[in-house]
C-alpha cells in the first residue's frame, strides 16, 4: 500500500472492498516500527488500533461509518486521549495518564477515525525545531541532518513519512506551520477559539491552537470541519456555526482577489534569496491570473517576536505552576520536605528551554517590571491586531513566507536561544492577532528540501483560505 495523497481516495478503496481498515492500520504500523529512528512517535497503540480497524470495517461494510472511517491518525503528545499517556515530551509528566478526551479527540473518534500513537514535540510545546524533546529529537525524513521543525515536529514527520494518514499539532506560535513547511505539508493555525482548547495541555492559553497537519488542503478542511465548533468546556471557544469546509473547497471561485504580502519580509536580511525569488515569481503567477497583488508596510515586525515571548512566557510561567511534584507526574526522589518536593521535582522535571522560559515570564510579570514588560507587550499586541485588521478591511489575504529558510541542520542554532526564537518570525502574527494562517507546500530549494507560502486571512475566513490554498498550490505546480 502507498499513502494515498487524500483521505476521499482512500474511502473509495475502502467503500469499494479493495482494501480494509485493517490493512491500512497494518501498513502504518509496519512503517512507524520501520522507521522509528526518526523518533516521531513516543508510543504506539497497535492492539487498540487493530480492534478499532476491524470495528471501522464492520460499520463500513453496514452502510454506518463515520467520515473519518478508517483515517489513521496521530495525536501530538499534549492532546489527551483517555487512558493514554500524554506528557508534552516532559519528564516532569512522566508516567500520567489522561483521565478524560480533549474534545477534538472525542469528536475524530465520533466520525471513525482510528488514533495510532501519540507524537514527539519540543517539551510543553516550546520549540521551533524538535530539539527540546526530553525523549530526544526527532529527525527530518528528508535529510535526518536537519530539523523537522517544532514544536509539532513528530506530528509533521509520521505525516511526512508515510507512518499515518494525518496528525494534529498545536500551534501557539506557528507550532503547525513552521513544521508544515519544513516538511512539505499542509498546516492550518484556525481562527482563536474556532477548535476547542480542551484537552490540550496549556503552553499560553491565549495563543495555543489544536490545528491538522496533512498532505492535502482537502484533508485539512475535513478535519476543520470535523473537529470545529462550540464547546462547553472551553469558555473561549467561538459559537460561531461551523462552515461547510468541504462543500466550500469544491464550491470556491477563482475570481480575482485583493493580495497583500508583507513589503518588510520580503526585504529581510534574514530571508533565502531562493524562497524570496520564489515568492516573487508566484505573485507575478496571480497577477497574470488576474489577481491584484500589492506590497503593504507592517512596521510592527521587528517588534512580534519579542512582544511574543514576552507574553507567551509570562502566561507559561502561571500554567505551568501545577506542576509541583505533588499530585502527579514526576516526583524526586531526592526530596526531603515540601519546599525540596517544589524546587527539586521541578528543577529535575523540566528541561533547559522550559526552565528557561518560566524564569523569563516570572521576571516579566514581576512587580518591578511588570509595566516595564508584560503591559507595554500587550500594548504592543493590541496594535498588532489593529494593523492586521486594517489590512484585511482593505484586502482580501494576506500572504508571506511561512519561514525565511527551509530546514536547518541539527544543532545549528541550539546555542543561541535568540536565534531559534527567531525562527518563528513570520508565524507569530497569526497568533498575536488570533487570525486563521495556513502554510502550504509551494516550493523546494536547491538544497532538496521543501518550502512553505503562508497564507493569512481574517477572522473565521477559514472556508476562503482553504479554498485559495488549493487553487494556489495548483498555480504553483503548473
Amino acid at each position: 500500500m502507498v499513502p494515498h495523497s487524500s483521505y476521499s481516495l482512500l474511502r473509495k478503496e475502502l467503500e469499494a472492498g479493495t482494501l480494509t481498515c485493517r490493512q491500512v492500520v497494518e501498513y502504518y504500523l509496519q512503517q512507524a516500527n520501520a522507521h522509528s529512528d526518526l523518533n516521531a512517535f513516543l508510543e504506539l497503540y497497535p492492539d487498540e488500533a487493530l480492534a478499532a480497524a476491524e470495528q471501522q470495517d464492520k460499520l463500513l461494510g453496514e452502510g454506518k461509518a463515520g467520515r473519518l472511517a478508517g483515517m489513521v491518525i496521530a495525536l501530538k503528545d499534549v492532546i489527551c486521549y483517555k487512558d493514554h499517556g500524554v506528557s508534552s515530551s516532559s519528564r516532569i509528566l512522566s508516567g500520567f495518564r489522561s483521565m478524560y478526551n480533549a474534545t477534538v479527540t472525542e469528536r475524530l473518534l465520533a466520525e471513525g477515525a482510528i488514533i495510532i500513537g501519540r507524537t514527539n514535540c519540543d517539551e510543553f510545546a516550546m520549540g521551533a525545531s524538535n530539539e527540546n524533546s526530553a525523549y530526544g529529537p526527532v529527525k527530518n525524513a528528508a535529510d535526518p541532518g536537519r530539523v523537522p521543525g517544532g514544536s509539532s515536529g513528530g506530528s509533521a514527520v509520521a505525516v511526512q513519512a508515510g507512518l499515518c494518514h494525518a496528525a494534529l499539532g498545536s500551534d501557539t506560535g506557528g507550532s503547525i506551520r513552521q513544521p508544515a513547511a519544513f516538511t512539505g505539508l499542509v498546516g492550518l493555525k484556525p481562527t482563536y477559539g474556532r477548535i476547542s482548547r480542551w484537552g490540550l495541555l496549556a503552553y499560553a492559553s491565549s495563543f495555543d491552537q489544536i490545528g491538522p497537519m496533512t498532505r492535502s488542503v482537502e484533508d485539512t478542511a475535513l478535519l476543520l470541519e470535523v473537529m470545529a465548533g462550540p464547546d462547553a468546556y472551553d469558555a473561549t471557544c467561538s459559537q460561531q456555526p461551523v462552515e461547510p469546509y468541504t462543500t466550500a473547497l469544491q464550491q470556491y471561485q477563482h475570481q480575482p482577489r485583493r493580495i497583500a504580502y508583507l513589503g518588510e519580509a520580503l526585504d529581510h536580511p534574514g530571508l533565502d534569496p531562493e524562497i524570496r525569488q520564489h515568492c516573487l515569481d508566484l505573485f507575478n503567477k496571480l497577477r497574470a491570473e488576474g489577481h491584484t497583488v500589492e506590497s503593504v508596510s507592517f512596521p510592527y515586525l521587528d517588534y512580534m517576536v519579542p512582544c511574543y515571548y514576552v507574553l507567551t512566557t509570562a502566561e507559561a510561567s502561571s500554567n505551568l505552576s501545577r506542576y509541583s511534584g505533588l499530585l502527579y507526574g514526576y516526583r524526586s526522589p531526592n526530596a526531603t520536605d515540601l519546599e525540596s518536593t517544589f524546587k527539586r521535582s521541578r528543577s529535575e522535571g523540566f528541561g533547559p528551554e522550559v526552565k528557561r522560559r518560566i524564569m523569563l515570564g516570572t521576571f516579566v510579570l514581576s512587580s518591578d517590571f511588570y509595566d516595564a514588560y508584560y503591559t507595554k507587550a500587550q500594548q504592543v499586541r493590541n496594535l498588532i491586531r489593529t494593523k492586521t485588521r486594517d489590512i484585511f478591511a482593505s484586502y482580501d489575504l494576506f500572504l508571506l513566507p511561512t519561514t525565511s529558510t527551509p530546514a536547518f541542520r541539527m544543532g545549528e542554532k541550539a546555542a543561541d536561544p535568540v536565534a531559534m526564537y527567531l525562527a518563528d518570525l513570520f508565524t507569530v502574527q497569526a497568533n498575536l492577532a488570533g487570525n486563521p494562517a495556513i502554510s502550504i507546500p509551494t516550493g523546494t530549494h536547491s538544497n532538496g528540501m521543501p518550502f512553505g507560502m503562508q497564507i493569512m486571512g481574517a477572522d473565521f475566513s477559514e472556508a476562503a483560505l482553504l479554498g485559495f490554498s488549493e487553487y494556489l498550490l495548483q498555480l504553483a505546480r503548473a
